[in-house]
């Protein structure tokens, strides 16, 4: 991963915009389906136990692969990565849309998140390459990157309603297609080529760790359906340990590894990545149950709920472009990541105090911007610092271990808040007074994991020298090591 010194400014913001879009795509298309579920099962014929895999094929797939994207991306330049990933994202929108039997819905999925682990790597790559050499202006395209993500969530949800209900369930895939032809056309006259790098594919390395990671996370999200103490998920587990235990294996002793582990040596690249994984482990159960509450117990439908859940995304959007940016440059990396994570405890604590007889005013909206505030602090300066402690040639795989951190965190997050919810009632459709309960227990858990996570971050994260910005100081010091 080179960095461009002297880019046009006019062309680095717009490419940042498609980066940006790419984001606000890969989020997207794991909540724009849910609305459309139903429709989806009473015309493809899928059980009620298997529906849930319209989601998890996608989540399994992304995943899986992304530290295979990252290593792409570095070999054969981010560029070439990310427009491959953007034609296979398209093809998969197509092949989902026009599905008339399961396994055609599923497979169109899984080329989704193979299309998304191409994207999002290669994204952040290109990010560091168009602003690496000013850290000031890097944080401030970390912000927009960053903020596209509640953005495309939300949209998931409004979209997902309002194409279901007018149209018809295929365009929740078709709707990528446009988008995704705009960024191809503009991609080559807009990212940089960059450099691609000597080196071979680790394939069995690549192999070891897409079926170990695919095989975690489908076990984290079988779980909930069949239990934790089902022998399906202790086997699949297993067999995950195992997998990863070769993979690591393979990794300690090739020339060339798909993942260097000394990456992991580099100052507060694992604090950071840790950091990510507790952030996704805290915020995605919390979003996921404050829209069910609001459905389920409050009564709203799918389009005022996803409406109710703007004003955290615009909190969140403010605190990513506007206050992280000149906070970080302040207080440092570290201060940021702890009190964000502290702050997002707090407030995922205020809405345990839900009623069942509450309202959207009193019980949701105040405590849901405290948390969205506290997301928005220390998404920066993690993912930030995350990137850009690599070295420069590894920027791709710096992307992809940050992006698995907060996928596998994401999905080990939500798997266990939703075996909490449901023994304290949250399985109990129709009885308010459990749900809420229930509910209620998943954001105390939550809440823990985002307390862990910002006394982690201050007991493992260093300080570097008298800067208070992350990234050149972070660059040297993965240079010299």
């Amino acid at each position: 991963m080179s960095t461009l010194r002297n880019p046009s400014d006019t062309r680095r913001w717009f490419a940042l915009a498609l980066i940006a879009t790419a984001q606000f795509m890969v989020i997207m298309d794991t909540s724009i389906i849910g609305v459309a579920l139903p429709r989806m099962q009473e015309d493809l014929g899928f059980s009620q136990e298997n529906l849930s895999w319209v989601f998890n094929a996608y989540v399994v797939a992304l995943g899986g692969l992304l530290l295979l994207g990252g290593r792409l991306s570095d070999l054969f330049g981010a560029r070439r990565i990310f427009i491959a990933g953007w034609i296979i994202l398209l093809v998969g929108s197509l092949v989902a849309g026009a599905a008339g039997s399961v396994s055609i819905e599923l497979t169109g999925r899984a080329l989704q998140g193979l299309g998304s682990a191409l994207i999002a790597p290669s994204a952040l790559t290109l990010l560091m390459m168009l602003f690496g050499g000013e850290p000031k202006q890097l944080t401030k395209a970390f912000a927009i990157y960053g903020a596209a993500a509640p953005a495309g969530g939300t949209a998931g949800v409004f979209l997902g309603g309002l194409i279901t209900e007018y149209m018809s369930w295929p365009w929740v895939f078709y709707i990528n297609i446009p988008i995704g032809l705009l960024v191809l056309a503009l991609t080559p006259a807009l990212m940089p080529a960059g450099k691609a790098s000597k080196g071979s594919v680790d394939i069995l390395g690549a192999i070891t760790a897409t079926a170990g990671i695919g095989a975690a996370v489908f076990a984290i999200v079988r779980a909930p359906e069949v239990g934790w103490g089902s022998a399906e998920v202790w086997l699949v587990l297993a067999g995950a340990v195992i997998l990863l235990g070769i993979f690591l294996g393979l990794q300690a002793r090739l020339k060339d590894p798909l993942m260097r582990l000394g990456i992991f040596r580099t100052p507060n690249l694992g604090a950071a990545n840790m950091a990510q994984l507790l952030l996704g482990a805290a915020w995605i159960p919390m979003w996921f149950f404050l829209n069910l509450y609001l459905q389920q117990v409050l009564g709203y439908s799918a389009f005022p709920s996803g409406a109710a859940l703007l004003p955290m995304t615009i909190m969140i959007m403010i605190g990513m472009i506007a206050l992280a940016p000149r906070l970080m440059n302040r207080f440092g990396a570290k201060n940021m990541i702890v009190t964000g994570l502290a702050i997002l405890a707090a407030g995922m604590g205020w809405l345990s105090l839900i009623r069942p007889d509450g309202s959207f005013w009193l019980d949701v909206l105040p405590a849901s911007l405290v948390a969205a505030l506290g997301m928005s602090l220390a998404f920066i300066p993690s993912l930030g610092t995350a990137i850009s402690s690599a070295r420069p040639e590894e920027g791709g795989l710096a992307s992809g271990i940050v992006n698995t951190s907060y996928q596998l965190g994401s999905a080990l997050g939500l798997a266990a808040m939703t075996a909490v919810a449901a023994a304290f009632g949250a399985d109990q459709v129709g009885n308010a007074e459990a749900l809420t309960n229930g509910f209620s227990s998943a954001f105390i858990g939550a809440a823990a994991i985002a307390l862990a996570g910002a006394v982690l971050a201050a007991m493992t994260m260093r300080t570097p020298g008298h800067r208070t910005t992350s990234e050149p100081d972070y660059q040297t010091e993965s240079a010299k090591g």
